[in-house]
Formats: C-alpha cells, structure tokens, sequence
C-alpha cells in the first residue's frame, strides 16, 4: 500500500526529509520549472492568513496546479458541518491534497487516518507551522551554508507562536543554538529565558515575533512603546549585532512594537526574503507531497 506524505509536523519528518525539501526548494529558487498536470488542490484556511495562503496560491499557479479556494464565511461550516466532512468533500470531488489552516491545535490527528489525501499543515494553533519553518529553514541555509552551531535568538510571545514552537524543535536538531527571549507573560514552562540585551551582540540570527492577540485574552501591562523599548529591536539594539548577522520575521510585522520600522528593509533584513523563499518551499512541499 502506497504511503500518503502528509505534512501535519516536521517532527514527523527525519533530518534526510527536511534536506531533501530543502534542497528541492532551493533547486526551484534557482529556475527549476515543474508542470503537474490536470490536478487540483483545496486550500482550507479556517483563520486569516495573507502570506501563507497566497504563498501555497502562487506555489499551485507556478507548478500548473489549480487552486480552489474554500471560504469559510459563505460555505456549509457555518450550518455545522465538521472540519473531515468538509475536507471529504474536496477529496470525493477530486482534489489531490488539502492545505488546511485550523486554530485548533493538532486538527490534523484524526484527519490523516481517514483522509486519502495529503494533508498540508499550513498552521494548527499555537502548535505547529511547519512550511514557515521550512522556509525559514531555507532562508538560513542560503546566508550561512550550514546550521551547526549558528546562534538564533527568538524573541517576543512565544508561548503563543506555531512559528516559535517549530522552529525551537527543528532548529535544536539541526544543531543550532537557540536562544529564547519574551515578557513573563508569554513565557512557557520547559525552556530557559535570558534577557534581550544579553544576546543580539552574539546572535547570528535574530528572530522576533508580533504579539498574538488573537490567541489569548492577556492584556499587555507595556504600551506598545514600552514594549519596543524592553523587547523590541531598536535600531541601537541593531547596531550591536555581529557583522555577518541577520534579522527575520515570519510575519505580520507590527513596525515598531517588535521591530523598529526602518529596520524591516534594512542590509541585515531577511524578511522579505523569507517571504519570497516561501513560495519556492511550497512547491517543493506540493511537489514531494504529489509524488
């Protein structure tokens, strides 16, 4: 019996997978044209989302997939209908693979025992976002070549974040050092914290992340001021940073609550490049996932 490549977690995926999605990603990044032929993919975003979303849509045009786009707001969710009913309906009608974004944690653990086609996780919760991560992933490979050893700091909620929470697992095994930085309130048990100003002047990497003000009810004691100055990346803090040393965001960026606004596009930026580099690991993902 054929295996389906789901892509729910990256834990699930063995260190040879994820170098395999890379390398295929970068291949793209560098001109690789692929046509998948006569196949249609659903694209189920349960929660807002501009980059992921358009990013998997641009990824489907780019390999001749045709994408259909489920609107929650307008569909038969909203008579009651369960999350398998809905993906198994876009699989009896043809579809060869689902992405899905859900805010509940781990939607996917029943889905993939059911469902005969893959399921790409494009965010559960606060759990786990694993093509951001990948494309993350492909971001630092391309400026430093390797990841043994390399120093990330990740900064801001991270109790809250899917990126924080995939990232601080592959990252770990990948061999890099992970350095973690948040307010008490967006601090969670398991891990060690250290103070911002400590580690930017060593950081290879630095990582910061917006608030997610959608997934709890805490409110913040800081003004949005207040928060830049003690969590946020001033562009004092970037002038500490190594030479050689970059800043990434997965995004939505909060300009100057977690990043000061004339540092988003700066020389040490990589934002935008994550973004761009998204698409190619899509592919990748559509690609692996499809064959």
């Amino acid at each position: 019996m054929s295996t389906i490549n789901h892509l729910t977690t990256l834990e699930e995926l063995s260190l040879e997978e994820i170098a395999k999605i890379l390398d295929l990603a970068e291949q793209y990044a560098n001109g690789k044209t692929k046509t998948i032929k006569n196949t249609v993919v659903a694209n189920l975003f349960y929660e807002d989302s501009t980059r992921t979303q358009y990013s998997f849509e641009m990824a489907q045009n780019k390999l001749g997939i045709k994408p259909m786009t489920f609107n929650v707001a307008t569909s038969s969710v909203n008579k009651g209908e369960s999350l398998y009913d809905t993906v198994k309906l876009f699989e009896s009608i043809g579809c060869a693979a689902a992405v899905i974004r859900h805010p509940e944690n781990s939607y996917f653990s029943d889905l993939i025992t059911k469902i005969k086609i893959p399921i790409l996780n494009a965010g559960d919760g606060s759990g786990n976002h694993p093509s951001q991560s990948l494309l993350d992933l492909l971001t630092i490979k391309q400026e430093f070549k390797q990841f043994a050893n390399l120093k990330i700091a990740i900064i801001g909620d991270i109790a809250n974040s899917r990126v924080a929470h995939t990232n601080i697992s592959v990252m770990k095994r990948l061999g890099m050092d992970v350095h973690l930085v948040a307010p008490d309130i967006f601090k969670e048990a398991g891990y060690d914290w250290e103070e911002i100003d400590d580690v930017v002047p060593e950081m290879d990497i630095v990582m910061l992340l917006r608030i997610q003000h959608e997934r709890h009810d805490l409110k913040m004691s800081l003004t949005k001021e207040e928060y830049h100055q003690t969590y946020g990346l001033t562009t004092t803090r970037a002038n500490r940073m190594k030479n050689g040393a970059i800043i990434m965001h997965p995004a939505p960026i909060n300009r100057d609550v977690e990043i000061a606004d004339e540092l988003v596009e700066c020389e040490k930026s990589r934002i935008f490049k994550q973004m761009e580099n998204g698409v190619y690991v899509r592919m990748a993902l559509l690609d692996w996932a499809l064959n």
